[in-house]
């Protein structure tokens, strides 16, 4: 079987980290408005930006400099900004840290099963994260994208040769890991992580899809499958 994975927060943490800077930001720019205001309007900026800039470190760092700006309407000195900027870099630098299990688990399934990284976000840092994960040489193929859709999934079944129902994607995102897999007729795996972006939300009616709590979980449910 071809099991495709997702990067951030279901192998490595990522989420933790914005949320530990988004924190920051709000403390720097706390006089200019209260921590409910920024948190909406910073997410409205990336949301109205995604089609533009969309996914990673330097989308959310330009989204956190044109919030400031305009909730500060245009106050803000420059120091302040310098600080939101370098909060950006620290978040792009910032070590990669697997999830716990996920080393062991994926050398486990390489030995019966084909990896494929699907993962989204700015290219260099994810080629960068993936290099410092040490799980590159699992992988059969890297599939770094700016969104995760049904066109997109499709055009990587038609690159890989790929049949469907020889497919599984892993993620944590409902959204972006689940929903189009299952739409295109392959299957899916959720593992749920600790935080969510609000913008990866997704309403599910029907969870139609075998949710697991640690990726240790997979070994067993695709040899069955297999």
């Amino acid at each position: 079987m071809i099991i495709g994975l997702d990067g951030d927060d279901t192998l490595w943490h990522s989420e933790r980290e914005f949320a530990q800077t988004q924190e920051r930001y709000r403390e720097i720019i706390s006089r200019w408005a209260d921590h409910h205001t920024i948190e909406r309007r910073l997410l409205d900026t990336e949301r109205r930006n995604l089609e533009v800039l969309g996914y990673g470190v330097k989308s959310f760092t330009l989204a956190m400099v044109e919030t400031a700006i305009e909730v500060s309407d245009g106050n803000i000195p420059a120091s302040e900004i310098h600080e939101v900027i370098a909060l950006g870099k620290e978040l792009l630098s910032h070590p990669v840290e697997l999830i716990d299990g996920v080393a062991d688990t994926l050398d486990t399934l390489s030995r019966d099963h084909t990896l494929l990284l699907v993962t989204k976000g700015d290219l260099l840092h994810q080629e960068t994260k993936l290099a410092a994960s040490g799980l590159g040489e699992l992988f059969w193929r890297i599939e770094i994208v700016s969104e995760k859709d049904v066109p997109t999934y499709e055009r990587i079944m038609r690159r890989h040769e790929i049949e469907r129902d020889n497919f599984v994607m892993v993620g944590n995102s409902v959204r972006s890991d689940v929903l189009p897999v299952l739409e295109i007729g392959a299957k899916a795996v959720h593992v749920p992580y600790h935080i969510t972006w609000e913008l990866e939300h997704a309403a599910v009616d029907d969870a139609s899809f075998p949710t697991i709590s640690t990726l240790r979980d997979l070994v067993s449910l695709v040899d069955n499958w297999s």
